[in-house]
């Protein structure tokens, strides 16, 4: 094997830049439109590539004192080079979230997570959440990723020092190759198990990701020695593989592993063949995509802060792109400019240490004055949406209906979480009205929607007689025949194998069970094979259960779809007229047109089952989408859901009762 001149190795590669750029760009077309660049998120994973490649690359031949000195210089390089602009970018984007945002305890806490690198792991536990705040909303979400390469950044020195490699020994980059090797090997397998059985945990932790960073690493060892398969590599066209990248970033979400590892083969590949004297090399060395790639950091920080702050005012629209990457772009050249390039050239402090720990410091300081922002009075510009209840936490209130004396006993009522398997959930703390002395009976079951639907049965059981027993599984399959991945799949089986038939025991000839779930994962925006599996067992299932029921006389009824307001990603107080919706407001609906259209295949299996008399359908569409443009409000201005997970708020279920009440006693 031949060795590669020194010089060469640590040399200025302007086109690793370029590569940057073209990383960033592909991440900032995701973040404004997933639908025109489907896997354009791989850009962060294409930054892990080139953080492992130019990390080792610096380490190669900077001499060291000791253990200590090695240390030393690495972390305050790596502070010097990340803290400043992150803690420009907190602080402003905090008080600028704080302006628009009653409530961004979310935000805040994820913002002083990541000045201390662990906005993953933060973000992680929120990921477990069934009803964590949505990640567009969150104007740190992006941090999550340079949480995972602090996280690295604490580990690799130990290894590069401790294999030799940091020492300049003989063998050191031999040793460093095969443990990275290792460990790279071990982290993949990791992150393809932990894909299938906890998605978040492979998203977002650094062990199921240090295998992007390690190929980084493993590519510049492997450069070290040019032997005969990496000659092959440095004669492969780059156009090729600069267009394998491209054709990869549209393959659509749900071939994501697959496309995590091809992109990190890829960009390794992609550092390998470029050569000066292609068309792909002369595009990527041009100045001005060089300069985009060193503005890279602070151009990442920024562009989430620019979007996730329209998202929360303005909105964004074809029309708002460029006035949005325009400041994107001015607020990433200032900061690269006046803040990140000076102070990464500047000497803090004649001693390392003391540089490393004035980064702590500031980092420390600024961390304060995010949790300050927490607890000081309000700076919230808005008006606060009137509404009876407001957020998913709403769900689980208990509800008193006075004119009959009956309480709705709220969380003894529901599964939030895997946890509750075997939980008793009794008729006596669940019923609106009289279970033994009712007219007749409804029994409620679903997922999270049916506890949002408590207030839309007051006349049924005030003016007809009937109880109303409420009931909920979070996250729960709408029947037992569809089989439940989520992270409430033993709640959800638990649920429909126990609960349930115990509920329905109790029924009587004559009286309801009533199904409330989400039924927005039966209208996709496309169809598959796999939605189109789902719809057919949702058929089947209500077949089965219909069958079961009306042997005993028991009729069944089922709420249709809604329009997807899930999909605009909007919170009440966002959806509130405010002064600072100078367009309208930001949350966006598909049409009523559109959204009849999705939900078609859905509306002719469930028309097919009641024309057979299997079933009745309970259909509000109206009430939530009366005109051409489906809205967050009503007419009268009312707010029609009470999170961004399209939850129907108190006001919405009462505008509802009429219809619910029509079905339920029309036989």
């Amino acid at each position: 094997m031949k060795p590669i001149p020194q010089a060469k190795q640590s040399s200025y590669r302007p086109e690793i830049d370029g590569i940057r750029a073209f990383a960033v760009t592909a991440v900032i077309i995701n973040h404004f439109n997933k639908e025109i660049l489907p896997s354009g998120y791989l850009g962060v994973d294409i930054f892990f590539v080139i953080s492992g490649f130019v990390i080792t690359s610096s380490l190669a031949s900077r001499p060291s004192k000791n253990f200590r000195d090695f240390l030393a210089g690495f972390y305050t390089r790596r502070i010097k080079r990340l803290v400043p602009v992150l803690v420009l970018f907190v602080l402003v984007t905090s008080i600028l979230i704080c302006l628009f945002n009653p409530t961004p305890d979310a935000s805040l806490k994820t913002g002083i997570a990541s000045l201390f690198g662990l906005s993953n792991l933060y973000l992680l536990r929120q990921s477990t959440d069934y009803f964590a705040a949505s990640t567009e909303l969150n104007v740190f979400t992006h941090t999550w990723s340079l949480g995972v390469e602090e996280q690295f950044y604490f580990l690799f020195p130990f290894l590069v020092w401790f294999t030799g490699f940091g020492r300049l020994a003989t063998q050191g980059s031999r040793n460093l190759f095969w443990v990275m090797g290792v460990l790279s090997v071990t982290s993949l397998i990791a992150f393809i198990y932990s894909y299938k059985t906890n998605q978040p945990a492979a998203y977002f932790l650094m062990p199921t990701r240090l295998w992007e960073m390690g190929a980084g690493c493993l590519l510049f060892l492997s450069l070290k020695h040019f032997n005969r398969f990496f000659r092959t590599l440095d004669k492969v066209p780059p156009l090729i593989v600069t267009g394998a990248v491209v054709a990869v970033l549209f393959v659509p979400l749900q071939f994501a592993v697959q496309a995590t590892f091809a992109i990190v083969v890829l960009t390794a590949v992609l550092i390998t063949c470029l050569r000066s004297g292609t068309a792909v090399y002369n595009l990527f060395t041009h100045p001005r995509v060089v300069y985009i790639g060193l503005i890279s950091y602070s151009l990442y920080l920024w562009h989430w802060g620019v979007l996730s702050l329209s998202r929360w005012t303005i909105g964004i629209h074809w029309w708002s792109m460029l006035l949005q990457l325009a400041l994107m772009l001015l607020l990433s050249i200032a900061s690269y400019r006046y803040v990140e390039t000076p102070l990464r050239r500047s000497d803090w402090s004649v001693a390392r240490w003391k540089s490393i720990g004035y980064g702590l410091g500031a980092s420390a300081i600024s961390a304060v004055l995010l949790f300050s922002l927490t607890k000081i009075p309000n700076l919230y510009t808005g008006q606060s949406p009137s509404l009876v209840a407001v957020g998913v936490h709403s769900l689980t209130n208990m509800y008193s209906l006075k004119q009959v004396n009956s309480l709705w006993r709220g969380d003894k009522c529901l599964l939030s979480n895997n946890s509750q398997v075997g939980k008793k959930i009794l008729v006596e703390d669940c019923t609106l009205g009289s279970f033994s002395n009712a007219k007749k009976r409804v029994v409620v079951l679903g997922n999270s929607f049916s506890t949002a639907f408590t207030q839309a049965f007051d006349d049924l059981v005030v003016l007809d007689g009937y109880s109303v027993t409420i009931t909920s599984s979070w996250g729960a399959s709408p029947v037992k025949e569809i089989p439940n991945n989520t992270t409430w799949d033993k709640a959800n089986y638990y649920y429909w194998e126990s609960v349930v038939p115990s509920l329905l025991n109790r029924l009587r000839p004559g009286d309801w069970v009533f199904l409330i779930n989400d039924m927005a994962e039966f209208s996709p925006k496309y169809r598959t094979s796999e939605t189109n599996e789902m719809l057919k067992q949702l058929e089947s299932g209500l077949e089965a259960l219909s069958g079961q029921l009306s042997a005993r006389g028991i009729q069944l009824a089922i709420l249709h779809g809604l329009p997807f307001a899930r999909e605009a990603h909007c919170q009440p107080v966002i959806a509130a007229k405010q002064w600072f919706h100078l367009f309208g407001g930001p949350c966006q609906l598909p049409s009523r047109r559109e959204s009849l259209l999705r939900r078609d295949n859905l509306n002719k299996v469930l028309v097919s089952l009641e024309a057979e008399g299997k079933l009745h359908i309970v259909d509000i569409f109206d009430v939530f989408c009366p005109e051409e443009q489906c809205t967050y409000n009503t007419r009268n201005g009312q707010i029609l859901y009470r999170d961004e997970f399209s939850h129907p708020s108190v006001e919405a279920a009462r505008l509802s009762s009429p219809i619910i009440r029509k079905v339920l006693t029309s036989s």
